[in-house]
């Protein structure tokens, strides 16, 4: 998001930030020196930038580093700026907790105190990200450096309201952290929740059975060692079949929801399906309805890099009239199976490893995997009832982990609107007539 200068409140004078902030550029040791580098002083590189909030880096000089180079140390709190880089980084800032120095790639920037606060500094900047980049000299290739940052504008309102400002957008911030934190939490318990459903299974009783008190319903297997009635069997033996589509040369455009589209094998990734990755079709012959892609049905990659061939996702939701590419195959699981369950079987570790060592082809950056190969794959199957159970327990658990997600977008759909209204004066924030300025 870009703060629109122009939109400021009309009775909050607009300065250049060298005239109200001091600006410090870092240094680096030489690195064929050993007895700069190791040492108690945190020293940080430029990625570090993308950590948003610094409490902590990895990296560290020693006092005789600090003073052999450029590096400054700077006490906090301060607002880091990434100085250079043709991805992210350049024009990316974090708010700098600890005692630091930077490398020469990062500017350290720190409110004056008198019109300007640090913390307020970090969300107004932080807002400015696509302008911050704008300003870089050398077009694509180009960087910030102290005189241009010294140049940029800054709103100055009164020193309360930018420390309410900067409160109110914190305590979002906040919020955001730890509902992502949650996230991170249950994704993590998803893996352990897939592993044990996929080689413990659920009893009758609606528990997770136990090898080590009950070891006599469990057996040993191809697979390893699953529960007594489970079978292994051949993923084609409870197949009805595998459809490919077609990739003929297309604009890589994405199709409008009138147009027919045929999907692309990024379509199919780790985190679900992905509708807009497709490409337009013009010519209406290619659009053979027998391979458009439905809710609920299972694809996998024939061919992709080592670590996503056979890479399967289920289709929910889709946009309509897209069609299968020849890279991306449908899979119709037979009657008598549950769909949800062979995709969540082919996530295992004990099926992956048979995709990966049968995939095929030299490239180092995209590998093959046959319609034959993909039929021979060993799965296990409960019965009928506990593929349900099995298929539900994840279910609730991804619904638990889809909340979630839904609640961090909206916290930072709010964080975005209220950066606009906060930091152009649209709105003003009360602010205690007795605060200290």
């Amino acid at each position: 998001m870009r703060v629109d200068l122009a939109t400021q409140a009309f009775d909050w004078p607009v300065r250049l930030m060298g005239e109200v902030t001091s600006i410090t550029l870092g240094g680096t040791p030489s690195t064929i020196v050993p007895t700069f580098w190791g040492g108690s002083v945190r020293w940080m590189a430029s990625g570090d930038v993308n950590l948003r909030h610094v409490w902590e880096v990895e990296g560290r000089i020693t006092e005789h580093g600090l003073s052999s180079s450029n590096a400054t140390l700077v006490d906090p709190p301060a607002v880091a700026v990434g100085l250079a880089g043709q991805g992210r980084t350049r024009g990316t800032v974090a708010l700098v907790h600890v005692k630091l120095c930077t490398n020469q790639s990062i500017a350290l920037v720190k409110g004056n105190g008198v019109a300007t606060d640090t913390k307020y500094l970090f969300h107004n900047l932080d807002a400015r990200y696509e302008e911050l980049r704008a300003r870089s000299s050398g077009g694509g290739r180009g960087g910030l450096s102290r005189s241009i940052l010294a140049q940029v504008p800054v709103a100055v309102p009164p020193l309360p309201e930018q420390r309410r400002i900067a409160e109110i957008l914190d305590t979002l911030d906040e919020a955001i952290r730890k509902t992502e934190q949650v996230i991170a939490k249950l994704q993590q318990m998803k893996q352990g929740l897939l592993h044990d459903l996929l080689t413990r299974g659920i009893d009758d009783n609606g528990e997770l059975r136990d090898p080590a008190q009950h070891p006599e319903p469990f057996k040993d297997s191809p697979l390893g060692r699953i529960p007594r009635g489970w079978a292994v069997l051949m993923l084609g033996e409870r197949l009805e079949g595998i459809d490919a589509g077609k990739s003929p040369s297309l604009d890589d455009t994405p199709a409008n929801a009138d147009e027919w589209g045929i999907l692309k094998v990024s379509a199919v990734r780790p985190d679900g399906f992905r509708s807009e990755e497709n490409k337009v079709v013009r010519d209406l012959r290619h659009s053979n309805k027998a391979y458009e892609v439905h809710d609920g049905d299972l694809l996998m990659t024939r061919a992709n890099t080592y670590e996503l061939v056979g890479l399967t996702c289920l289709v929910n939701s889709p946009q309509r009239q897209l069609l299968l590419c020849d890279k991306t195959l449908r899979l119709r699981v037979s009657a008598g199976t549950n769909t949800a369950f062979v995709f969540h079987a082919s996530q295992m570790g004990y099926v992956r490893r048979q995709i990966e060592t049968n995939a095929t082809g030299s490239s180092g950056s995209m590998k093959n995997i046959s319609q034959r190969v993909i039929r021979q794959l060993l799965f296990p199957f409960p019965q009928w009832e506990e593929q349900k159970s099995i298929v539900a327990a994840l279910d609730a658990h991804d619904r638990q982990l889809d909340a979630e997600r839904e609640n961090a977008l909206k916290l930072r759909t709010l964080k975005h609107g209220l950066m606009d209204d906060l930091l152009t004066g649209r709105v003003r924030v009360p602010v205690p007539e007795d605060a200290a300025a």
